[in-house]
């Protein structure tokens, strides 16, 4: 049996179990997208007149879901003067409608990072598929040599 022979069954393996881990990525980033999105579509939250762009569309992924936090943002800072729900007044009644305004945002920026750390494993996927592909497929292209025989250089002498 030839040096390489020997060696290029741990190498497929682990081109395979990568290939499978990409593909199990890629799934997973798509099954999360997918239940974010329809938790989103579910609250049946509509983008206002006064948004950037894109008014009156449903929320229903991550654009949207930011668009949707910042006018909501700008809508507590308008009722509260420019102030925070940290810098008003504890007594202030606006305090209770701005700290509302805060855990929207909040809920709506955890659904944005939801998105992207879903894309991020559909993305690190194709990298494992490809990854898996080329270890694969440079062991199939490897010079063949026997245990005694070394492979023959190539270009200038050493």
């Amino acid at each position: 049996m030839n040096a390489i022979a020997s060696n290029a069954k741990p190498v497929k393996i682990v081109g395979l179990i990568s290939i499978v881990a990409g593909v199990v990525l890629i799934i997973a980033g798509a099954a999360t997208a997918l239940v974010v999105r329809d938790q989103l579509v579910a609250e049946n939250i509509t983008l206002g007149e006064d948004v950037a762009m894109f008014a009156g569309n449903t929320v229903n992924g991550p654009i949207d879901a930011y668009l949707q936090a910042d006018i909501i943002n700008q809508h507590a800072l308008e009722s509260s003067g420019g102030l925070t729900y940290a810098e008003l007044d504890r007594e202030d009644p606006v305090r209770a409608s701005v700290m509302n305004g805060s855990f929207l945002r909040a809920s709506l920026f955890t659904s944005v990072i939801a998105f992207g750390v879903a894309a991020f494993a559909a993305g690190m996927g194709i990298m494992f598929i490809l990854i898996g592909w080329a270890l694969r497929k440079l062991v199939d292209t490897a010079p063949v040599t026997t245990a005694n025989t070394p492979v023959a250089k190539t270009g200038a002498a050493a």
